[in-house]
């Protein structure tokens, strides 16, 4: 065994489907890793091949093709440096979740994922076989246990590759951003160190898909279970670690960079997520309607950290109903920003509309349908602008406002992309304040008045819903903990209140299913997460 093996943790970020392109980065991290580095070996990450989630592209056949060509060119290009990767594999008939270690263009070892997960936003059983056996690979003498994913997080594929010789476990990762997710990675991977007494290398994934955010963060714990290296999250990087190996591997101390506070970690994931999908699928830029209020100023601040302002612009669009402050709210934070900023007054188009359906509406009051109306005119505009210039519509609705459905279907809910989606009310309102701690664009009395859709007088998000202080606790009971209402009222929560707010939920399902997708921070999002019926009786008991 040698006296000292230094591995690369490439924590990259990598674009679904897109073989060619992903081969290229890793052919660069490798070649980096041998030359630069001076590593012995370089890790990437779950499936870096294809990136992840690949989904139903893994049925097709010519993906298949590609995977393997660009396999053949990622061996013949990284010759003198031991390669850890994971790839889609076809063997025996059946297709594995695979992670290999390559050496000089030759396969040494090959390891079929043996936990696949099922639940919440991964659904590998559709596509992957289950791997058996331990995988224990040399290098530079030391036995080296090959892992992936969640085999970590069930525990007995890590005890038997140490069970098999292993005396390091190498864990490949492709694991989702939730709130406080890495405190749950740590205390996992930390738990299966210390149960076998060895260090374990956890190497994930960086970057947005879709819905889902990569965060990195890659890190090693020694055998005790103690994090002794730690990668920045949100951003891409090669990081050397090496191991003293005499008589077994032990973990060099090196830089643990600290955590991030909750907010913090919330707005890099909603800034990475917004930038690589307006990046990835190409889009120039995004229009946002900017409206005065708390939510639109939280995503335009996202917006330009994500993508600059010159790719950004901001339309406000007044009604009779629009505030005075709101109009000069919005433009201050659009200058602050330093954004392009449109008027488009709606009120024209607001009574023309009414006009034309004058003897429709005859002998009818007037109701949510007159306020709906000037929600789709503003989503009629935001989306000529889009068709125009190929800037996408991002939407500004919250978590809170999806949940119960207080939201206009084809008006503010009409979009390419939902920045805040999965972000309650009360955490918007963190949010904005933890932005302005960065750097003030955010006019105080936003964050002060209270909220409103502005599409009658004097109108409060109070006159439909009960307070966000009351609402969002009920919604993370309900749709993130999936108790009952009686367990809620049991936990303190207005028996009234509550079965109100649960009926909202429920009868509000085919909103959220017609919503554009959004950055998951919570773990159960509108979405991957979360998939309930339309059509259900459910909420009548």
């Amino acid at each position: 065994m040698a006296e000292r093996l230094r591995l690369a943790l490439a924590q990259l970020n990598l674009l679904v489907g897109d073989v060619a392109g992903n081969v290229g980065k890793m052919i660069a991290a490798a070649q980096r890793a041998r030359d630069e580095l001076q590593a012995h070996a370089v890790v990437f990450p779950e499936l870096a091949l294809t990136g992840y989630p690949p989904e139903d592209l893994l049925l097709r056949p010519d993906l298949t093709a590609r995977v393997e060509t660009g396999l053949g060119e990622l061996m013949a290009a990284t010759r003198g440096i031991d390669l850890i990767t994971g790839y889609p594999r076809r063997q025996y008939g059946n297709l594995y979740n695979a992670a290999v270690l390559l050496r000089d263009g030759q396969f040494q070892s090959v390891y079929y994922k043996h936990c696949l997960p099922n639940y919440s936003v991964f659904d590998e059983k559709r596509y992957f076989a289950e791997g058996t056996g331990a995988c224990v690979a040399r290098i530079r003498g030391v036995p080296v246990g090959l892992t992936v994913c969640e085999d970590v997080w069930e525990g007995s594929p890590v005890d038997e590759a140490v069970g098999a010789g292993a005396q390091l476990i190498v864990n490949l990762n492709a694991s989702p951003y939730h709130r406080n997710k890495h405190l749950e990675r740590y205390n996992v991977v930390g738990g299966a160190a210390r149960r076998n007494r060895v260090p374990v290398v956890y190497v994930n994934l960086v970057g947005g898909q879709d819905e889902l955010v990569f965060d990195g963060e890659s890190f090693v714990v020694d055998a005790a279970g103690r994090i002794v290296w730690r990668a920045p999250s949100f951003a891409e990087g090669l990081y050397a670690v090496d191991f003293e190996c005499a008589p077994d591997p032990v973990p060099v101390r090196g830089e643990i960079v600290p955590e991030r506070s909750e907010e913090d970690s919330v707005y890099e994931a909603l800034v990475l997520g917004v930038r690589d999908y307006v990046e990835k699928n190409g889009f120039n830029g995004v229009v946002i309607g900017l409206s005065g209020g708390i939510d639109s100023a939280l995503t335009l601040c996202v917006a330009v950290d994500a993508l600059g302002p010159e790719r950004v612009q901001a339309v406000m669009m007044p009604s009779r109903f629009t505030a005075s402050i709101s109009l000069e709210d919005a433009k201050a934070q659009a200058a602050a920003l330093g954004v392009r900023y449109s008027i488009i007054p709606i009120e024209p188009m607001f009574e023309a509309f009414l006009a034309a359906l004058v003897e429709e509406f005859k002998g009818m009051p007037r109701d949510t349908t007159e306020e709906n109306i000037q929600a789709r005119v503003r989503g009629v505009l935001l989306m000529a602008i889009s068709n125009k210039t190929g800037r996408m519509v991002l939407t500004t609705g919250n978590k809170s406002e999806m949940a119960v459905g207080y939201a206009t279907l084809y008006g503010d809910m009409a979009g390419g992309f939902a920045a805040i989606k999965d972000v309650p009310k009360t955490l918007v309102y963190r949010l904005a304040a933890y932005r302005n701690a960065r750097g003030a664009v955010i006019p105080q009395r936003v964050m002060e008045r209270p909220p409103s859709a502005e599409l009658a007088p004097e109108q409060k998000d109070t006159d439909s819903l009960p307070p966000y202080a009351v609402l969002d606790p009920i919604l993370e009971r309900y749709v993130e903990q999936d108790q009952s209402a009686a367990e809620i009222v049991a936990a303190g929560f207005d028996e009234t209140t509550v079965r109100r707010v649960l009926r909202m939920v429920d009868r509000n399902e085919y909103k959220r299913r017609q919503a554009p997708p959004g950055v998951r921070i919570t773990p159960r999002g509108f979405g991957r997460d979360r998939r309930y019926p339309i059509t259900s009786g459910y909420g009548r008991g």
